[in-house]
């Protein structure tokens, strides 16, 4: 026997093993001490360039993304509709504008812009009043007819339906349908001032918080914010607060898409000098009317970007519905986007028969995809024209997105770009690593189990990673 070989041997043990359902050592230990079996786990590691398989354990199994799931659609967006494209809101009238004056309805129709934040809201009504529109004598009309109407409320996911990882997608949704509720002691001593940020029209605030005496600590520091269902307008404050507190600010979700976009339009056109009087109406454009203004959204390239990094649920959503729209006319649906994404796939030659897209945000308990399926996606990605920008969308490791705060006790983090999750039961993250030796490997890895999200399914994955960041 030659005297290599023994050597040869030592060193395939150092490097850890590579073959199918198996772990390098320390990996393994870690399942081990979380008390998470095999069966519950999924860990995929290929190397970008040639595909080699480094660790393969249950690449087959269907498994729940989370938002992983979010790389679907952004990948299938920038292939289907480039980096360049944009949504437009667009403003029109029924009538002729004579001396400043619209003596007809004025209509707002969404585009579907999923980031259309207060700010360029505020420069859509500024726009229209320099373009010589000072009065509107009918009414404002909202038009959301770019997308169907989905059958689900927002707290139908958790019941908490006023966060914003639980808001929906619509045609015209104006800064994440939210506000920011500024509460502190009022200055005259006795009460408790509420500030929101912005301030639609229509919105009703119901102040029952009581000012406390007593340290600023537990129940002198506790208020909340409700409303229902069926008032969605009127939000109604609780709690108490202690004279000596700062300000609190509470941010959530308020109203309805269309009373929010018309009741911040109406607060900002009258802030700018505008005149109105009228009502809000809710009805698509008349084929008679006039196009009186168009508002361009960022484009695609950096929306995939907030998506990503952010784990925006809503954004998601809005590109498989956008993808709808574009290729399979108005109104769009979620399910005529899953079938454009499946059919580019299918032409791709990505057929993964395990796939249930679920609505593409990867909150959903239906969603599934296999770690094999998402190396296969992250791979094609990789070699994609528009890889800079989908590359680009990804956290960083201890630098940025939904990885700020991990990995940072890592060598170079920065060799991290990842797409995390996290749902009741599921840990997953799935992206790319740089190894010391100049390689990049795709690693997919998803944790189904009780549990996995506070904690288990983390620490299964730093193994993992400190691992490939080693190879």
């Amino acid at each position: 026997m030659s005297r290599r070989l023994p050597i040869l041997l030592l060193a395939v043990l150092l490097a850890g093993p590579t073959a199918a359902n198996d772990l390098p050592p320390k990996p393994r230990a870690v399942l081990k001490q979380q008390l998470v079996p095999d069966a519950d786990v999924t860990v995929v590691v290929r190397e970008v360039a040639s595909g080699a398989a480094v660790i393969e354990l249950n690449a087959a199994a269907p498994r729940a993304p989370a938002s992983t799931m979010k790389l679907l659609p952004t990948w299938a967006a920038l292939e289907i509709l480039g980096p360049a494209y944009t949504w437009k809101t667009r403003v029109w009238t029924d009538a002729p504008v004579r001396n400043g004056v619209l003596d007809g309805n004025l209509y707002l129709q969404g585009g579907g812009d999923p980031l259309l934040t207060i700010e360029r809201w505020w420069r859509l009504a500024g726009d229209l009043r320099n373009s010589g529109l000072q009065r509107i004598r009918g009414d404002i009309v909202i038009d959301q007819s770019r997308f169907g109407p989905l059958d689900e409320r927002p707290g139908d996911f958790d019941g908490r339906g006023w966060r914003t990882y639980n808001l929906l997608p619509d045609a015209l949704l104006v800064n994440w349908q939210s506000a920011e509720f500024v509460i502190r002691p009022g200055d005259d001593g006795r009460s408790v001032a509420v500030g929101v940020a912005p301030y639609p029209e229509g919105l009703i605030v119901d102040n029952r918080a009581r000012l406390a005496e007593g340290p600023c600590a537990g129940r002198n520091r506790s208020v909340a914010l409700a409303s229902t269902p069926e008032r969605p307008e009127r939000i109604v404050v609780n709690g108490t607060l202690a004279r000596g507190c700062g300000a609190l600010t509470l941010r959530r979700v308020i109203m309805e898409p269309a009373g929010y976009a018309w009741g911040t339009f109406v607060t900002l056109w009258r802030q700018q000098g505008g005149e109105f009087g009228g009502r809000m109406q809710r009805a698509p454009v008349p084929p008679a009317a006039r196009l009186l203004l168009t508002q361009e959204s960022q484009t695609l390239g950096e929306i995939v970007r907030v998506t990503n990094k952010f784990s925006s649920n809503m954004m998601a959503r809005t590109l498989v519905l956008t993808l709808a729209a574009e290729r399979s006319g108005t109104p769009a649906t979620t399910a005529a986007g899953e079938e454009i994404i499946r059919g580019w796939l299918h032409g791709q030659g990505l057929d993964f028969p395990e796939l249930v897209i679920g609505n593409g945000s990867g909150l959903s308990r239906e969603a599934r995809i296999s770690g094999d399926s998402m190396a296969r996606l992250l791979r094609a990605a990789w070699r994609s024209r528009y890889a800079p920008e989908f590359l680009g969308s990804l956290a960083l490791g201890g630098l940025d997105g939904t990885l700020r705060r991990r990995f940072s006790r890592l060598e170079d983090p920065s060799r991290i770009r990842m797409k995390t999750g996290s749902l009741n039961g599921v840990s997953s993250i799935a992206g790319y690593v740089t190894g010391d030796s100049g390689r990049t490997y795709v690693v997919v890895i998803f944790v189904n189990r009780g549990g996995a999200q506070n904690g288990p399914g983390e620490r299964i994955q730093e193994a993992v990673i400190d691992w490939v960041l080693r190879q």
